[in-house]
């Protein structure tokens, strides 16, 4: 039985001492001098017996317990064990990524949100104590040169009446509205041919080497014309593909966890990535910045187009990972859910069309 170090560590200092990380698992070890030193003579697959030979003193049966429970941590793998091909190919295309995107993408998954209200708390406490930044850069006085104010017109009036809304109309989301919020958002608009790459996609969102990385998932709850359910938007074709092996729609709150403001919803769409057509390209970690641009782009544009049709959008990256995953039949390593935006229609009585009385210290989002 010879095992080998995993390769998807990696190490920081920590009060308590060194922690390795298994980014591809998510789980981190504290990791004495000895663990370090083991691991190090694990770079090709080796057998407690062979280790026993360069480590005089450790007994065989010993080194077999230990490697057994870095096993069980994830930090050494068991030559023979039974593994997922698919999983073991889709980790791999995040090699010439790791360990700097693949570390902030996997260990920023499935994050441990605080209770409704009790962040908020938190927040006010530490602004008694700590005051936060200021919101924006000012120039000193005497060395700004103003200028004019914007041109009027449709699309600043739209800009300016964006808000994040947290209340919504019990009547459906119409089923032309949301097509327009779709096609216009995430819908192959037009190709165009790139010399020896073949056809590229074109959106009404920019995208980092035209790879248009995002692809578009529907949770649909009152809409007309459409049952409840989860559903794959195919940018090309613009027609919804009902996600198989799963009927109804689940609430809202089981993607969008400690977020209870959100759960009248009518729509949610979740943006994932499929990550291969981003690396295929792009061999340096730094890429992973194109992708999470890419989705505010998509999303700023959802928001806006919302706007504009008079509804009540919103957007959050505070997502419970792997459920919505899992319900998506999403391996969450090559294709894995970044944001979501939703939207309904706008309570009555709400204002439209006219933005917030600026005051010092208040706003919104």
């Amino acid at each position: 039985m010879r095992y080998r170090r995993s390769p998807h560590l990696a190490c920081h200092w920590s009060e308590e001492g060194l922690v390795i990380q298994d980014w591809a698992g998510g789980r981190s070890t504290l990791a004495p001098p000895f663990t370090v030193t083991l691991l190090d003579a694990l770079s090709e697959w080796r057998s407690p017996r062979a280790l026993a030979a360069l480590f005089t003193g450790a007994g065989e049966k010993v080194l077999a317990r230990a490697l057994a429970a870095l096993q069980r941590r994830g930090l050494v793998e068991r030559e023979g064990a039974r593994a997922e091909p698919k999983r073991a190919a889709a980790l791999a295309g995040w090699r010439s990524w790791s360990p700097a995107a693949a570390l902030l993408h996997f260990s920023t998954k499935d994050a441990d949100y605080a209770e409704h209200g009790q962040g908020e708390r938190d927040l006010v406490r530490r602004a008694r104590a700590e005051p936060p930044p200021p919101a924006a850069k000012r120039a000193p006085r005497g060395r700004l040169l103003a200028l004019p104010a914007p041109l009027p017109g449709a699309l600043p009036s739209v800009l300016c009446e964006r808000r994040t809304w947290r209340r919504f109309a019990r009547a459906p989301l119409e089923k032309a509205h949301l097509a327009t919020l779709l096609r216009l958002t995430f819908g192959v608009q037009g190709w165009m041919d790139l010399p020896g790459l073949g056809p590229a996609a074109l959106k009404t969102s920019p995208s980092g080497g035209a790879r248009h990385s995002i692809e578009a998932y529907l949770l649909a709850r009152r809409v007309e014309g459409l049952a409840p359910g989860l559903y794959h938007y195919d940018a090309v074709a613009h027609g919804l593909e009902p996600v198989s092996g799963r009927r109804g729609a689940p609430a809202v709150s089981r993607y969008l966890p400690r977020q209870p403001w959100f759960a009248d919803a009518p729509a949610v769409v979740f943006m994932a990535a499929v990550f291969p057509r981003v690396q295929w390209r792009y061999g340096h970690p730094r890429a992973y910045r194109v992708v999470l641009a890419e989705a505010g782009h998509l999303c700023q544009t959802f928001l806006l187009l919302a706007t504009w049709l008079g509804l009540a959008p919103f957007c959050t990256m505070a997502l419970a990972d792997t459920r919505i995953e899992e319900d998506l039949g999403l391996d969450g390593i090559s294709e894995s859910v970044l944001y979501a935006a939703g939207v309904g229609k706008r309570p009555r009585g709400a204002l439209s069309g006219q933005a917030p009385v600026r005051r010092r210290g208040g706003g919104a989002s």
